[in-house]
């Protein structure tokens, strides 16, 4: 039981490096880590002696290393993500009439990693491989509402961070914070016409057993269509709670 506390701890050191955009310096890591200095970097020197972690030692930075990559190689064969959530995308299709995917986190993107197109509905950009500005997305906006705030600065730590797509959305930090407020609150977030004119979406966070959000269940709909946005919303919840089950094994 002793070792768990350092287990999580290292595991918040890997999460936090595999969001970043470069590498990054020790005080950044154990702030956004919630770290003292001192233990995150006992701990970064030994995932660099495992090959997790690379030393740029002449530019005091950390970097994720080889191990890192074989690991994530894993997951892609595996897809455990993927599989579970094809089926409840499938059925939020069936319960909305609405295409619907699913998106994690990817430096400052947010990638696509599965999408159930509803039949008769136009093609969208957020085909699977797609990568969009996460605070430009719902899906995006879902999970940055699930970070910690260290960590949404350490993703978009200035206004040179925010790329613009339609003229619409947050384009600073401060705006970008209030909105994820709203999100938080409102329990799902919402987008219209930032990423595609005419196309809106809604989405929630799939959260892992530590409340950390490791994808979000996204449905974009076309404009014109007559939505019921307040029970899109609320099925596009729901399935993102009943992955959340069967990620943590449940039914």
């Amino acid at each position: 039981m002793a070792q768990v506390p350092a287990a999580t701890r290292t595991m918040r050191v890997l999460r936090f490096l595999a969001g970043q955009p470069a590498p990054v310096p020790l005080d950044r890591i154990a702030a956004a880590c919630g770290l003292p200095r001192s233990t995150a970097y006992h701990l970064l020197a030994a995932m660099v002696e495992e090959g997790f972690v690379v030393h740029l030692a002449d530019e005091h930075l950390y970097a994720l290393g080889l191990a890192a990559f074989e690991v994530g190689s894993g997951y892609a064969r595996h897809e455990p993500l993927q599989r579970l959530a094809r089926r409840h995308l499938a059925r939020l299709v069936d319960e909305v009439g609405q295409s619907a995917h699913l998106a994690v986190l990817h430096g400052r993107d947010v990638l696509y990693v599965v999408e159930e197109r509803a039949r008769g509905r136009p093609p969208l950009v957020t085909d699977v491989g797609v990568r969009l500005p996460a605070h430009l997305t719902a899906s995006g906006r879902a999970i940055l509402a699930a970070l910690p705030a260290a960590q949404v600065r350490a993703v978009l730590p200035d206004r040179t961070a925010f790329v613009d797509r339609t003229g619409l959305g947050p384009a600073t930090p401060r705006q970008l914070r209030e909105l994820l407020a709203e999100t938080r609150q409102r329990g799902h977030s919402v987008e219209t016409g930032e990423v595609t004119s005419g196309f809106s979406s809604v989405a929630a966070a799939v959260l892992d057993h530590n409340d950390h959000p490791v994808a979000a269940v996204a449905v974009t709909f076309p404009d014109r269509d007559a939505v019921d946005v307040p029970s899109t919303a609320a099925a596009t919840v729901a399935a993102a709670a009943l992955l959340r089950r069967r990620l943590a094994g449940g039914r």
